[in-house]
């Protein structure tokens, strides 16, 4: 009887210690994953900054883009005025 007392006993020992061994194991992956868990949440932030960031800068060379047609369209019509005069000049 004293025996099975101190094999149940071992075999408890053996199961609690198997049982901090794994807890430690569950401590080490959890925090491992919470730090994973981190870096991502940091890298989306970061890549809805940098987001944001394209946008404004396509919408600002949209709008550069705009005033540059403009300003061709209104480069064309001055030379169209230039070679409209030299042409009436030299008629003359």
């Amino acid at each position: 009887m004293k025996k099975l007392a101190t094999g149940i006993a071992i075999l408890f020992a053996g199961a609690l210690f198997a049982a901090c061994t794994n807890q430690a194991q569950i401590d080490a992956a959890t925090t491992k994953a919470q730090s994973d868990a981190q870096r991502a949440e940091a890298a989306a932030t970061a890549a809805q900054t940098a987001s944001q960031n394209a946008l404004a800068a396509s919408q600002k060379a949209e709008q550069e883009s705009a005033s540059a047609q403009d300003s061709v369209r209104r480069a064309n019509d001055a030379v169209a005025r230039l070679e409209a005069a030299f042409s009436t000049s030299v008629t003359k």
